[in-house]
Order: C-alpha cells, then structure tokens, then sequence
C-alpha cells in the first residue's frame, strides 16, 4: 500500500516500513507521528485520489531521530570591487519511519 502525504510544504511518496527525512518536526526521538494530510492511496487496483485530501486517511509514523544535513557552502563574490563572503548553512530534518497507511 502506497500513499502521498503533504509535510513540511513538500510531498512524499511513502509505504509501509520506508524511512524518510523531512522537514524538522517538534517531536522527541521515539515519538509517535500521525500525518492526517495524505493527497492519495494505493493499494493494488484500488486507487482514491483526495480533493485535495482523502477523508479519514492517516499515515502513523515514529521518529527515528532529528538531526542537521551535510554543510553547505555559500558563497558571495563581486568581481573586481574585492568583495566575498562565505557562509556556511546545515538544514535540520527530521528523520522518520513509516509504519501503518490507514483509510
């Protein structure tokens, strides 16, 4: 069983069991998640499209851990005025496993 679910203004394609990182969420690690915003479900030759959500459906989810993602490096530069900045930026995510897709 497949769904789509809307978190954090993006949206994920999940199944049961997948581990994800998202966008950082105000929970504990070992938390229970419930993602009540899910745009469509597939099971097999069974498809509902939600417009815009599927009513009843919810996606239960547990946190894994949160954290910061790799650094990266930006970089400010104008040419010929000596000018140059370097910032440095680590987004947090928060990184959850999918368990139970429910209608």
């Amino acid at each position: 069983m497949q769904a789509i679910i809307v978190t954090g203004g993006k949206q994920y394609v999940v199944n049961e069991g997948d581990t994800l990182f998202i966008e950082k969420l105000p929970v504990e690690a070992g938390d229970a998640v419930t993602f009540d915003q899910v745009l469509a479900i597939v099971d097999g030759e069974n498809t509902k499209f939600g417009t815009p959500v599927v009513e009843g459906a919810k996606v239960e989810a547990t946190v894994v851990k949160n954290g910061k993602g790799k650094k990266v490096r930006v970089y400010k530069y104008k040419a010929k005025k000596g000018y140059h900045k370097r910032q440095g930026h680590r987004q947090p995510y928060t990184k959850v496993e999918i368990g139970k897709i429910s209608v």
